[in-house]
């Protein structure tokens, strides 16, 4: 900026007496140097240092006036001074160009319908979080994991050889060995941490070739639609990373469990809406039921869905709106399958519940969720109702530091990996190996 302001001040020069140029040119580096420049101006030079947008031009309004035809130049090819512009009629192509294309409006489109839909995508950050997204899919919510999937983990032959110390090379290599940062960032260490557990659990193929049975999928499309007494929801959107499986997930829960959900109480949200933040749109197909694979793909079933919680760069959601998400898209995969084996037919009863998992991570906090999906009859709050477990903010280490925390000469977090909590790998074990075992 100072080396501008000298090239003007030089150029205006000869306008000026040197004596004056002098004690301007005094002020300004008593007065801060360059920094000054801007605000105090004394020479109107050619080229501005601040320059102010011009405000945009208003368009000259036409007067029709009745009876009086406006001389225009189009006749002529050309421009005429003093003649006014002529108006030419909208030309239509006769040939589609995607560059050019102008939706037609809402009412007009095939697909309008007067009763609105309320989606919810990848980025809805609901108001009430969970207890919302529970009201919307009618669960019933049981904090912690069945004890039946934890005891899976407890068995050593479900375990890996050295698990522990394999398990800290992967945060290490996630939080220190995988980049030259000092401080990498969260949507770095939080997808290579979750590769890293994932390429560890593995390796019990040898032992329990189940596991080859699966495969991992990531951007595929989900597309679920329910009504919720009288209102349309769908879900919409891609979710992150799926893990699917050749076999259904066994149940998690017995049948007499299954009916005694029907003594439990959805819970309230009044005066919330259970519609708020939810997208409200009125193009949308009704029936509108998709798995994002084709029909005769060969892992059909959705096992366990993983979310990182800074995948999204331009959408941050708080953990309890994360939460949420999971439950979410977790219940639209176990829906789509439903509709998939008993057709878009609301079923008070499903005749075997299906099981879908699903893991949430920071790099650091863990949420462990899985669903039962009893019924797929939503439209009402008595009745069966389906089933969440919900295991959150589980810590699977306290600290990774880079250089240790100092605070008055003394060290409250030492460098390295501090605070490993081998339980938490065991739960996300267990998931990993349900329907293996």
């Amino acid at each position: 900026m100072f080396s501008e302001t000298a090239q003007c001040l030089k150029t205006a020069a000869p306008l000026f007496s040197q004596t004056v140029l002098l004690k301007d040119l005094r002020r300004l580096f008593t007065h801060g140097g360059a920094s000054h420049v801007q605000a105090r101006r004394h020479f109107g030079v050619s080229r501005s240092l601040t320059a102010k947008v011009p405000p945009p031009r208003k368009p000259r309004e036409r007067v029709g006036v009745p009876g009086l035809e406006m001389v225009t130049y189009g006749e002529r090819m050309h421009f005429v001074p003093g003649l006014s512009k002529p108006v030419n009629p909208h030309w239509e192509r006769d040939y589609k160009d995607p560059r050019y294309y102008k939706s037609p409006p809402a009412h007009e489109m095939p697909l309008f319908k007067e009763k609105p839909c309320f989606v919810y995508n990848q980025r809805t950050s609901a108001l009430e979080g969970v207890r919302q997204a529970l009201w919307l899919t009618k669960a019933k919510l049981i904090p912690g994991l069945p004890p039946q999937l934890l005891s899976l983990a407890e068995s050593p032959a479900n375990q890996i050889a050295d698990q522990d110390e394999r398990v800290q090379n992967a945060i290490k290599h996630a939080r220190f060995w995988d980049t030259k940062e000092e401080r990498p960032g969260k949507e770095k260490y939080s997808n290579t941490l979750l590769l890293n557990l994932l390429h560890l659990c593995a390796t019990l193929q040898s032992s329990h070739p189940a596991i080859g049975r699966r495969i991992l999928s990531e951007k595929y499309s989900l597309a679920a639609t329910w009504k919720r007494g009288e209102d349309v929801f769908q879900i919409r959107g891609q979710n992150g990373l799926l893990h699917n499986c050749m076999d259904a997930l066994p149940e998690v829960s017995g049948k007499q469990e299954v009916d005694e959900t029907a003594d439990h109480v959805l819970e309230s949200l009044y005066p919330v809406s259970p519609t708020i933040d939810l997208q409200q749109v009125h193009v949308y197909k009704e029936e509108l039921n998709c798995t994002g694979f084709r029909g005769d793909y060969p892992y059909p079933h959705a096992h366990t869905l993983y979310f990182l919680e800074g995948a999204d760069a331009g959408c941050k959601l708080q953990p309890e709106q994360f939460r949420a998400k999971m439950l979410m898209f977790t219940f639209g995969n176990a829906l789509v399958r439903a509709h998939t084996l008993y057709r878009s037919q609301p079923q008070r009863v499903l005749d075997r519940p299906i099981t879908v998992q699903a893991v949430g991570t920071n790099g650091r906090i863990f949420q462990f969720m899985v669903l039962q999906l009893n019924t797929t009859d939503l439209s009402g709050d008595d009745g069966i109702k389906n089933q969440v477990w919900l295991d959150e903010d589980v810590e699977l280490y306290d600290f990774a530091k880079v250089r240790p925390l100092i605070k008055k000469k003394q060290v409250k977090v030492p460098a390295g990996l501090t605070g490993y909590k081998p339980e938490v790998f065991s739960k996300f074990l267990a998931l990993y190996l349900h329907g293996a075992v």
